[in-house]
């Protein structure tokens, strides 16, 4: 007979979910505002985002580290705060773009900020668990929640870019599933640390190598469409050019900065048990990637592709540090995508205040090079805060992503490879012609015929957040040093 079961709520340690239900409460909030009260402006709805998501920044900084909750689901140690940190930043610096000077279709709806806000809450619950279950069930939030903010755009290539995006994440989290079913069948646990321990113990048993490998490749296709790695690629610089810029900029670091959670968790495990075809298998996933995408980069006609391909490369150049298993290593991932973060969201949102309603400068692309020549005349500040944030996507010092670079191949040659610390320095220099490109035609090519103000979207918010964005990739030097200690005491007492 079934005994009832007494559930001591002190034990339950309900602040470790009190991030996520401050974000979902505050999306329930905007559609309870909006049914009693129609047609409100936007402005309410993005005051009251960037409110929720600060109060939610403050719940996270409060959280103690290693602590578990509501029934051992939820971990909360120093690479969850941080990562979720990092997400919250992104968010915060993301909403103030509804704020353009011209009328976007998706900003007029509550139901864009409250869908966001759901988003941010899958988001945060996937770098907040062990638990393969809600890890899937955060990922399928914050997935379905984002198809829909794509869409929303309302152009003919968003809707196709929330289509091609949604077929081809239900793919990825199919083969997510298959590969927690797999890893199941051999350990009978869904939680990391349970899979740990039995792996340990089985290891050793003949033919176990073949169901273990064989989870650990049907992750890494989930977490490879979910980064961006080739050949699981294809969809990004479609959705990217579909989407606005801001969603293509915030696409290009909040899932790619939860999915390395995920990768850091469950593909960690194999290489610290020494399953050395995973570890080799995340290596030869992030050379092809940083290669082959930097190769696409170098041809592409419209900045923002360019842009998307780029983001490929970077996610490749984060993921070899996966395969290294130190403490170092890890740190890396989280001081690159914290620069990478402002820069990149920076560079999109410079997109942002650049774009027509129409298609003035080519037949298929908002953004071809070619609307940007001549941009030092005919916006001088435009060029220079573009160009900054191109050096420091190419590493140029003293800008910010030079320091996450050098970090991160710091890390390599320590870790004993110094062959994939080579192979990454080749594509840094490789990419930096296609990023220079972008500077020559500001710098050094005469303005196009006829071309319009570049900064026709430009509103006082976007300017602040550029301005915020540009501050941080020029001066990220005098921050580097307390950046990096907090980032590496966060990740050594998760035990990385």
């Amino acid at each position: 007979m079934l005994q009832p079961i007494s559930v001591n709520m002190a034990s339950l340690n309900l602040s470790t979910l009190s991030p996520m239900l401050i974000v979902v409460g505050g999306a329930l909030l905007i559609l309870i505002i909006d049914l009693l009260k129609k047609n409100l402006d936007k402005s309410l709805y993005v005051t009251l985002s960037i409110l929720i998501l600060f109060v939610d920044f403050g719940a996270t900084l409060s959280l103690g580290v290693n602590e578990r909750g509501f029934f051992d689901v939820m971990l909360i140690d120093g690479v969850s705060i941080v990562s979720q940190l990092l997400i919250l930043i992104a968010s915060m610096l993301f909403i103030p773009l509804a704020l353009t000077q011209k009328r976007f279709h998706e900003y007029s709806y509550p139901e864009y900020f409250a869908l966001f806000l759901f988003m941010v809450a899958g988001f945060q619950f996937m770098v907040a668990t062990d638990n393969l279950i809600l890890i899937f069930v955060g990922l399928e939030t914050a997935s379905l929640a984002l198809y829909t903010l794509i869409a929303m755009h309302n152009t003919p290539g968003s809707h196709e870019a929330a289509i091609k995006y949604f077929t081809l994440g239900a793919m990825a989290a199919g083969f997510f599933v298959m590969g927690a079913a797999a890893i199941y069948a051999v350990t009978g646990a869904v939680e990391l640390y349970d899979i740990a321990k039995v792996m340990q113990t089985r290891l050793s048993e003949p033919g176990i190598l073949v169901p273990v490998i064989g989870g650990a490749l049907l992750m890494m296709v989930a977490i490879g469409f979910k980064v961006s790695l080739i050949p699981f690629h294809l969809w990004t610089p479609d959705v990217y050019e579909g989407s606005s810029a801001p969603m293509a900029g915030y696409m290009s670091i909040v899932p790619k900065i939860t999915m390395m959670v995920v990768a850091m968790r469950l593909l960690g495990l194999y290489v610290d048990m020494g399953v050395e075809p995973v570890r080799w298998m995340i290596i030869a996933l992030a050379v092809v990637t940083m290669t082959l995408s930097n190769m696409m980069a170098l041809v592409q006609e419209d900045v923002k592709r360019m842009l998307a391909y780029s983001s490929i490369s970077h996610a490749g150049f984060v993921m070899a540090a996966l395969a290294l298993d130190t403490t170092k290593a890890y740190s890396s991932i989280f001081l690159y995508y914290t620069l990478f973060l402002f820069t990149n969201l920076g560079a999109f949102a410079m997109l942002w205040i650049s774009r027509h309603k129409g298609q003035t400068y080519h037949s298929r692309f908002h953004h071809p090079y070619e609307k940007f020549a001549g941009l030092i005349h005919t916006s001088p500040q435009g060029a220079v805060i573009m160009a900054i944030f191109m050096l420091s996507l190419t590493g140029v010092p003293p800008f910010s992503l030079f320091w996450g670079k050098l970090y991160v191949i710091s890390a390599t040659v320590d870790a004993g490879y110094l062959w994939l610390a080579v192979v990454m320095a080749i594509n840094s220099a490789i990419a930096a012609y296609y990023y220079l490109k972008l500077i020559v035609y500001m710098f050094l090519k005469p303005p196009a015929a006829g071309i319009e103000a570049i900064g026709i979207n430009s509103s006082k918010p976007l300017v602040v957040i550029v301005g915020i964005s540009v501050t941080v990739t020029a001066l990220s030097v005098f921050v580097m040093q307390p950046l990096l200690s907090y980032i590496s005491y966060m990740v050594s007492v998760s035990g990385y």
